[in-house]
């Protein structure tokens, strides 16, 4: 009974902490996208050290008077202080040291789980290599002058480490999603799943398509042209918009599945509703910026839906899994369980 409870009260502080950090995860990968967009992600020209400092200044005057000679040679010729940009950025860097911080700890607090359940701590470990190599790939992205294809391997990677994060959060929920039924589950369900998992990673890959040609339009139109980047779009910009609507038609007739045989309280479809209300901000937000001309302060939220909806729907998957399977080894236990048949037949 003791080694139960001591397991129970392992479990509940390994998901409370995995829960908040991948909530500071999502924090940061919003705040990033807001550096990005404001313009100040070349706030510090360098990595770690910010203008060389490991506390960046408040005021020009605290740098040397050829800083800018200095950078130009480094490959940054634009550079210039600006003191909100420079802590914008500063402090974008603090809170992705804090969430490392706290991959560590969930990493730590998952080690007594391992006799448990072994993935939880060998992904919890994994998502906290994971962040060391995100910090690299950083100082990379820095290094490059924010060159777009660095920009994207870094947004992947962050996305790479939530996937990791959920599927550790998603092993310690097993014995919750044990008690969920699915046997009436719509067999068509799990088809349309995967039909819903493939159209958003598509979507996702054409978003990113489109945020490297933004980078793009921006670097030769400039800023003050903000107005008329779609016009200069190419195709897959419109293909991105309008998949838009097909992805969210697809959830609606996966939650209607789910709704008509499994009903509006379980897990698994109050789960793929929430990925429905994302969609939507995703759907809304995606609009904004085609017919409004791109607001900076739109495009954090549109990244910041794309990255909900897949780990939502990565957390569908992994409960829908983790409950088929768990009723698959009880009727097979219970099969186990019965008499042979044919004995009966051979007694009689």
């Amino acid at each position: 009974m003791k080694l139960n409870q001591a397991t129970d009260v392992s479990l509940q502080r390994f998901r409370s902490l995995a829960t908040l950090t991948l909530a500071a995860v999502y924090f940061l990968i919003l705040v990033g996208a807001s550096v990005r967009a404001s313009g100040a992600g070349m706030g510090c020209p360098d990595w770690p050290t910010c203008f060389g400092q490991w506390i960046p200044p408040t005021h020009e005057s605290q740098l040397p008077a050829d800083y800018q000679q200095t950078y130009a040679k480094l490959g940054y010729a634009e550079t210039r202080f600006n003191v909100v940009k420079t802590w914008t950025e500063y402090l974008n860097r603090l809170l992705g040291v804090s969430i490392g911080v706290l991959i560590f700890l969930s990493a730590i607090v998952s080690l007594p789980l391992r006799r448990l359940n072994a993935s939880i701590p060998k992904a919890s470990v994994a998502a906290f290599l994971m962040v060391g190599f995100q910090g690299w790939l950083g100082s990379r992205v820095v290094s490059s002058n924010l060159q777009p294809g660095m920009i994207t391997l870094h947004m992947l990677m962050a996305l790479a480490i939530v996937a990791t994060l959920l599927y550790a959060l998603a092993q310690s929920r097993r014995s919750m999603m044990a008690a969920q039924p699915v046997t009436a589950i719509d067999p068509r369900f799990e088809k349309w799943l995967y039909i819903v998992l493939a159209m958003t990673v598509l979507q996702v890959v054409m978003g990113t398509q489109v945020r490297e040609m933004t980078d793009y339009i921006k670097e030769s139109q400039g800023e003050a042209m903000r107005a008329s980047w779609i016009e200069a779009m190419p195709w897959f910009f419109y293909v991105h918009r309008s998949f838009s609507a097909l992805v969210l038609l697809s959830n609606i007739w996966l939650a209607r599945l789910l709704v008509n045989s499994l009903g509006w309280m379980h897990v698994i479809t109050r789960l793929t509703f929430s990925m429905i209300a994302v969609i939507g901000l995703s759907v809304l937000s995606g609009a904004t910026l085609g017919h409004l001309g791109m607001p900076a302060l739109v495009q954090p939220a549109h990244l910041l839906a794309a990255t909900l909806l897949f780990g939502l729907q990565f957390l569908i998957w992994m409960s829908y899994r983790h409950a088929r399977d768990s009723h698959k080894q009880l009727t097979t236990r219970r099969k186990a369980r019965l008499p042979d048949p044919g004995h009966i037949a051979a007694a009689v």
